[in-house]
């Protein structure tokens, strides 16, 4: 059987448009937005209020994780409850209150885009903005990753896929910093992967490793969310 010349075109004019149509994302809905909005102020009370639990069931389980440039990347439930145990506001002693943090109870406005995944969203804070990914989960909206990008770090040339980039550069090797406890105790867990730093527009890090170590390094940035190592000092 032959096909035409104009068969094929016509053929492949479905499948492109099919494909931009399977590609296009749902737009929010008034509800979507209101459970997002609500998932942001909930975030505010949990941290503010040290319910580590809670806060850790904002994520989508097993994959949502928390990112900045000194905490690295906190993945799964139990990092992120670390995370919370380890806020300085949250190791008070028991019985005194935490000190409420700033925006707490009214959390900042957040600009949202529906995306082919669920929803993207960013909320400016003055030094520093919340670059967030949210998913739609049968428990409802999550935080895929919500990742604090500070002034200095977005002035280099940092976002939140710059962050995981620096992070995949070490592989699998990459383990967690604890500050030291007393008595030889495990402290608080303070990084989860590398360490982002920035001074002027030279990027560095502190990839934390799996047997203890760490390797001091420098990043070069060579593309959009591309990055490559510079240098590199081992400390055993």
């Amino acid at each position: 059987m032959r096909i035409s010349t104009l068969s094929i075109l016509l053929i492949g004019a479905l499948a492109m448009a099919g494909a931009s149509v399977a590609q296009t994302p749902a737009p929010l809905t008034p509800a979507d937005v209101s459970a997002i909005r609500a998932l942001g102020a909930s975030y505010s009370s949990t941290l503010g209020e040290c319910r580590a639990e809670d806060y850790a069931d904002l994520f989508v389980p097993g994959t949502g994780y928390f990112a900045s440039g000194f905490r690295g990347r906190m993945v799964g439930r139990e990092k992120l409850i670390a995370l919370v145990k380890s806020e300085r506001h949250c190791l008070a002693p028991a019985a005194a209150a935490p000190a409420p943090r700033p925006g707490g109870g009214n959390p900042p406005a957040v600009t949202l885009a529906a995306t082919a995944s669920g929803a993207r969203g960013l909320t400016t804070l003055g030094a520093a903005e919340y670059q967030d990914e949210y998913a739609k989960t049968p428990g409802g909206w999550r935080f895929a990753s919500r990742t604090v990008i500070l002034t200095a770090e977005k002035a280099a040339g940092i976002e939140a896929a710059d962050l995981l980039a620096i992070e995949r550069l070490s592989g699998t090797k990459l383990g967690d910093f604890y500050e030291a406890g007393e008595n030889g105790a495990q402290g608080r867990l303070l990084t989860s992967g590398v360490r982002v730093g920035v001074s002027g527009t030279e990027v560095t890090g502190r990839a934390f490793l799996k047997d203890g170590g760490y390797n001091d390094e420098v990043y070069e940035k060579v593309g959009p969310g591309e990055w490559r190592v510079k240098s590199s000092v081992h400390v055993p």
